[in-house]
């Protein structure tokens, strides 16, 4: 495609209407309940990309055609310079040959959705909106994803942030960090799975009666806005590798809700150096069992010791599919692996005690299944992704390396305020309820 051609986006249920990325950011979910894609993905030339840039260099180069002709476009070098403020660093692991580990938890709340959050708070600070009333920004989150937009919209005017997680299925740091901001945002713990908050969640935006008494967007990977900044870590890591070795870099990703790992393989669609993927899951074996070649069967997710990826029903399953409409074709490029729990321990207190490497739980499900590479004699480069700070996890982690983990300052700034949360009932009238009182 013209790389000067604008590009618009539709819905994954839908040939139409297609909107500009602003309305498609703006709104979070298109009108039908399906989530944003772009009409065709453009194809990048690698040598486009500045070799000696930072990874905000990288974001505006790589995002340029996601946002030409966009009311955003002028904007979107100072977007990226505002939301790219830490380094995703591709560290070698010296006791691993050719393997890397892609860090992505050096962000102010220690989890790489510090990234997609603050860049759509970014953008929505510069989107005009014709309504005076506040915008509601409403989170589902499994334990990572409510910290990171509460950061990051913390304190912004005429904005209001309300979480809803698994009330007990996130880790207690998770769970401190979800209510200790106060202001304008809210934390929901709600009797339920991480499933029945975003399937709340998503019953709200859908809900024209809701919207019109209290405008709503989201935050959750399925916005548009979350999912393409998350592109950017992956090709400068790549393009990175690329330029030293002359070689794709292959990536083992941890997935839940598969925004992460969606973000790996459209930067590879669009034609930069990233080689295999590969989905490390827990016992939530949704995707695992779609890729040895059963049906796409949704189910209740299970609780697990790597619980922001405890998710039975992937939201981004419809990007994947409109990815790759063809599952023969799909299962050819993709393969997926769950981890359980005792190989969870195993890998941390292995790594731990044998490399001194000390892992968060969704980290050791990828760094299980490159161990599972190299046994059966696998001797390719591979990133492992580091999703989040081991300090997070410290009832899981501890126990298994023998000694307390450093905690980030950020993380242990947040650990000093005082935290709360409200019950919430695991229903979609509960919550409209909540956002409507009487």
């Amino acid at each position: 495609m013209n790389q000067h051609e604008p590009i618009r986006y539709r819905s994954t249920r839908s040939a139409g209407p297609t909107v500009p990325i602003s309305q498609a950011i703006a709104a979070g979910l298109a009108p039908d309940g399906g989530l944003y894609v772009p009409e065709q993905l453009p194809t990048l030339d690698p040598a486009a990309f500045d070799p000696h840039g930072s990874l905000a260099d990288t974001a505006a180069t790589l995002l340029a055609p996601f946002f030409a002709g966009d009311a955003l476009a002028g904007e979107l070098a100072a977007i990226c310079a505002e939301a790219f403020t830490f380094d995703t660093p591709l560290r070698a692991l010296p006791a691993h040959p050719r393997t890397a580990m892609l860090e992505l938890f050096h962000g102010p709340t220690s989890a790489f959705k510090d990234v997609g959050a603050r860049f759509l708070a970014a953008c929505l600070r510069r989107l005009p909106r014709a309504d005076a009333r506040p915008l509601t920004i409403l989170v589902a989150t499994s334990g990572d994803t409510g910290a990171a937009v509460a950061a990051a919209f913390h304190r912004q005017p005429n904005v209001d942030v309300v979480i809803l997680y698994p009330d007990g299925l996130v880790s207690p740091r998770q769970a401190h960090q979800l209510g200790c901001f106060g202001d304008n945002v809210r934390a929901l713990r709600v009797a339920g799975r991480f499933d029945d908050c975003q399937r709340m969640v998503k019953a709200a935006l859908n809900d024209a009666g809701l919207q019109a008494q209290r405008p709503l967007s989201s935050a959750n990977s399925i916005s548009l806005g979350r999912l393409l900044p998350q592109m950017s870590y992956y090709a400068h890591a790549a393009l990175g590798w690329w330029r030293e070795h002359g070689t794709p870099l292959n990536f083992i990703v941890p997935t839940g809700n598969l925004g992460n790992a969606l973000a790996c393989l459209w930067v590879r669609e669009l034609g930069l150096p990233v080689g295999e993927v590969r989905l490390a899951c827990n016992a939530n074996a949704t995707l695992p069992e779609f890729f040895a070649g059963a049906d796409y069967a949704p189910r209740e997710a299970v609780a697990t010791l790597a619980n922001a990826m405890d998710v039975g029903a992937p939201s981004n399953f419809e990007r994947l599919r409109w990815t790759y409409p063809d599952a023969a074709r799909l299962r050819q490029r993709l393969q997926a692996h769950s981890v359980d729990d005792a190989a969870i321990r195993r890998t941390i207190a292995g790594h731990a005690r044998e490399h001194g490497e000390v892992f968060c739980p969704h980290t050791a499900t990828a760094m299980h299944l490159l161990d599972r590479l190299r046994a059966d004699g696998d001797d390719a480069s591979w990133a492992v992704v580091a999703t989040a700070h081991p300090a997070k996890f410290e009832s899981v982690v501890e126990p298994q390396v023998g000694h307390p983990v450093d905690v980030p300052p950020a993380l242990a700034a947040m650990l000093t305020r005082s935290a709360s949360a409200e019950p919430l009932a695991a229903s979609d009238t509960a919550l409209r309820s909540w956002l409507l009182p009487t």
